[in-house]
């Protein structure tokens, strides 16, 4: 990938600031490192418009949008793009396209499959994360108050499905197979696409303020986003196609 003339320029002096949570395999902590499919993306992305030091930080879910809207940092990992994500912040072009699924102790005690199964057992409890997408679809399919628990971050609901606390934590399907594969008494259940076979897509996220940044960033995922090197580095994190020809080109 060549970088593009662009007026776009950016001080190496300063680090340019990234946030994430721990959502395996798109970003999460090791020790030390900040690693992921996203983070592997976002790095390769600004390389090409010049930005070679990064910093990362750490955060909730909740806090991705308004931390980007008061300047605590420049850019926020991929997360899905909504009708009402839109009126706050401004998205990249689109980098993956996913669809929900559970994760539920292995055997699936309570046949969990989908946000209605959840809805028809009353003694079923659903594990979410404030803010993300899941929730507004366990909400819009009838998921009663009463079966749902909120929890901070991923760890913390994987956490309370391991001790029977809940009994399915809603996430995106690859991310829940991640999940499975580091918990053998777990294991992923993906969801039916929906009616159009579609799947929602995520995107990188910016202050509506940070134009120059952002036409920069899209510059180079338009060349980039379903190249050969792109698909090789996905693989590694359990992305295929399916989740990469949904978004090529638009």
């Amino acid at each position: 990938m060549q970088a593009q003339n662009s007026t776009f320029k950016w001080d190496n002096n300063k680090k340019f600031r990234i946030a994430y949570v721990d959502e395996p395999p798109f970003y999460w902590t090791e020790g030390n490192l900040v690693k992921g499919a996203d983070i592997e993306l976002a790095e390769v992305v600004l390389r090409e418009i010049g930005i070679i030091s990064i910093e990362y930080y750490h955060t909730t879910f909740e806090e991705l949008l308004s931390g980007v809207l008061a300047g605590r940092w420049d850019m926020n990992v991929p997360i899905f793009v909504t009708s009402e994500r839109v009126k706050e912040v401004a998205f990249s072009l689109p980098v993956w396209s996913l669809g929900d699924g559970f994760v539920v102790l292995r055997g699936n005690p309570k046949g969990l499959i989908s946000y209605e199964a959840v809805k028809m057992r009353s003694d079923a409890r659903l594990g979410l994360i404030p803010g993300q997408k899941q929730f507004d679809a366990a909400k819009l399919t009838g998921v009663n108050d009463s079966q749902i628990m909120m929890f901070n971050n991923q760890p913390d609901a994987v956490a309370a499905l391991l001790a029977g606390k809940i009994d399915a934590f809603a996430a995106t399907a690859i991310g829940n197979n991640a999940i499975a594969e580091a918990n053998p008494e777990l294991e992923s259940v993906p969801h039916k696409n929906s009616g159009d076979g579609k799947s929602p897509v995520g995107a990188f996220s910016f202050s509506k303020d940070n134009n120059e940044l952002l036409q920069a960033v899209n510059e180079q995922l338009r060349k980039y986003i379903g190249s050969d090197d792109h698909r090789t580095r996905m693989a590694k994190y359990g992305i295929t196609e399916t989740e990469i020809d949904e978004v090529v080109n638009k």
